[in-house]
């Protein structure tokens, strides 16, 4: 088995600049082919990602987890740094939970509006819009996990 007690390193990137840089024993992310896990000395791998939160469990505060909310983009794991670069991404300790809920309230009534008119593409947008809004709020609720 391999050591793991040789921490990684964890960055997450998006066009604005560098969201989160610490080092980490894991990190769980949601791939379009499922749930992954990944620790210290993992092979490499390089994976889509969904809209959904990526956790990393922290190598200097034993049983801390940092949620993150992604939206899409994709995680790169080699040589003990994980790379993800996303579109955009927001730590729960920064995410505006009333501008989430208003988010999710005006993708709702897009959906609504695109079916009654039958508009696949502002559907297909709210939708996405939708998906955002309900992973940022489901992040905020964990500023402080323990593992």
């Amino acid at each position: 088995m391999a050591d793991q007690s040789e921490p990684m390193t964890v960055n997450i990137v998006t066009p604005d600049g560098v969201v989160y840089d610490h080092h980490a024993n894991l990190i769980v992310a949601s791939t379009i082919s499922g749930n992954i896990g990944i620790m210290a000395n993992h092979e490499p791998i390089i994976a889509p990602l969904k809209i959904d939160e990526v956790r990393v469990k922290s190598d200097d505060t034993p049983n801390h987890e940092d949620a993150i909310a992604v939206n899409g983009g994709f995680l790169e794991f080699s040589n003990n740094l994980v790379s993800i670069v996303a579109n955009s991404a927001e730590r729960a300790i920064n995410i505006d939970l009333r501008r989430a809920k208003y988010a999710k309230e005006t993708a709702e009534k897009k959906i609504q509006t695109a079916k009654e008119k039958h508009n696949v593409d502002d559907l297909d947008r709210a939708e996405v819009s939708l998906r955002k809004a309900i992973n940022r709020i489901n992040v905020s609720s964990h500023e402080d996990t323990k593992l």
